[in-house]
């Protein structure tokens, strides 16, 4: 097996060439199927890379390792392979653009600041189940803003009767905020699976230590069931949807990663 360091750097380079690669393409405002087919490679040599990379440094005799870092760099890995996967069967692989690097900055993280945080029971199936379903709403809903946003872009050119350039090259309108849509519903059947096993699994989730972490989940929550909702009772579309897209993910983002952040690197208190 290769040192963390240099599998970390080669995972590294694959997604940034794997970005390159769509950037260019979206931007020539073409649909050549090799280019396409060469970053789908690279991308999951790169997931593939990164899988193992992350094995080697989550799974240790202690415990999990879910650091903040590591923890960001688990949501981007599992996003970059739902990504791939979702472009068997839809026009999404320009959210590469975005995934991608991301990816590629969560891997330089961890290997700069590897600040352990280590989780005992972690091998308990119930706390799995709860970190399996949270990581996995992370991820859809990441892929949902990323979404929102490219949709926002597509929207504003055609309203502003410039429909050319890299808009060429994306679905058309309608195609994306369906897309968009099903991102959204996807990711809120997993949301809601999350809160439920921490509710059931989980021995307080308002805790002193959890308590912002679950209310900003549920609040998320709340945002993407009106969000829904709104989509089929009154149809809402374009700049709503992206709105409430957005605004959902803050909160969502705030939950986990804003607590990780002020009380494992500001506070140094570990919360899982």
């Amino acid at each position: 097996m290769m040192p963390p360091m240099i599998s970390g750097l080669l995972a590294i380079i694959l997604y940034l060439l794997a970005s390159t690669l769509l950037t260019v393409k979206l931007v020539r405002g073409i649909e050549p199927d090799r280019p396409r087919k060469q970053m789908c490679m690279i991308g999951l040599a790169a997931v593939i890379i990164h899988a193992s990379l992350l094995y080697s440094t989550l799974f240790t005799p202690a415990g999990l390792n879910l650091g903040i870092f590591h923890a960001a760099s688990l949501v981007a890995m599992t996003t970059s392979l739902l990504l791939l996967l979702s472009m068997l069967v839809e026009p999404v692989e320009n959210l590469g653009i975005a995934v991608f690097p991301l990816a590629a900055i969560s891997i330089a993280l961890t290997l700069l600041y590897p600040a352990p945080h280590l989780i005992s029971s972690a091998s308990s199936w119930q706390l799995v189940s709860h970190i399996l379903s949270s990581l996995l709403a992370y991820s859809i809903f990441g892929l949902a803003v990323l979404q929102a946003i490219l949709l926002a872009v597509q929207d504003s050119h055609l309203r502003n009767r410039n429909p050319g350039g890299f808009i060429r090259a994306l679905p058309p309108l309608q195609t994306m905020e369906s897309l968009l849509f099903q991102m959204i519903a996807t990711g809120f059947v997993l949301l809601s699976l999350a809160l439920v096993t921490g509710a059931v699994f989980l021995e307080d989730i308002f805790a002193q230590q959890l308590v912002h972490k679950t209310t900003l989940s549920i609040v998320a929550w709340c945002v993407f069931a009106v969000l829904l909702w709104g989509r089929w009772r009154f149809g809402w579309r374009g700049r709503t949807a992206i709105r409430w897209t957005i605004g959902g993910f803050i909160f969502l983002m705030l939950a986990y990663f804003g607590s990780k952040f002020v009380l494992e690197l500001l506070l140094a208190k570990p919360v899982g």
